[in-house]
């Protein structure tokens, strides 16, 4: 059965991310530059001088129509990479599931 699985990470992994996607079998992507934003005003704002601000990364997010032997095998890499990382960013992926479609076969 085919989902929807959506990637987002910083800008910097997104050539890792295109290799996982491919090691994985997904055949089809796409990906696109998007600014992802964090509200730090709850943070210490001793340790934080613009903590009344949102904090803006250029980050990428992908998505793909897959089958969920290729998500599972996706997910797996991406829980290694983040693993390998000294990043405090992680890549982050969710998978759902595709209702009703009028092109993809289940």
């Amino acid at each position: 059965m085919m989902k929807l699985v959506i990637i987002t990470a910083i800008t910097e992994f997104s050539t890792d991310i295109k290799l996982i996607l491919k090691k994985a079998g997904v055949q089809a992507f796409s990906c696109q530059n998007v600014t992802g934003y964090k509200d730090v005003s709850n943070s210490d704002i001793e340790g934080n001088w613009f903590a009344g601000e949102m904090i803006a990364n250029d980050s990428i997010m992908c998505y793909a129509f897959a089958y969920e032997s290729q998500i599972e095998q996706l997910m797996n890499m991406i829980d290694d990479f983040n693993a390998s990382q000294d990043f405090i960013t992680k890549v982050h992926a969710v998978q759902v599931p595709i209702e009703k479609t009028n092109t993809l076969n289940s």
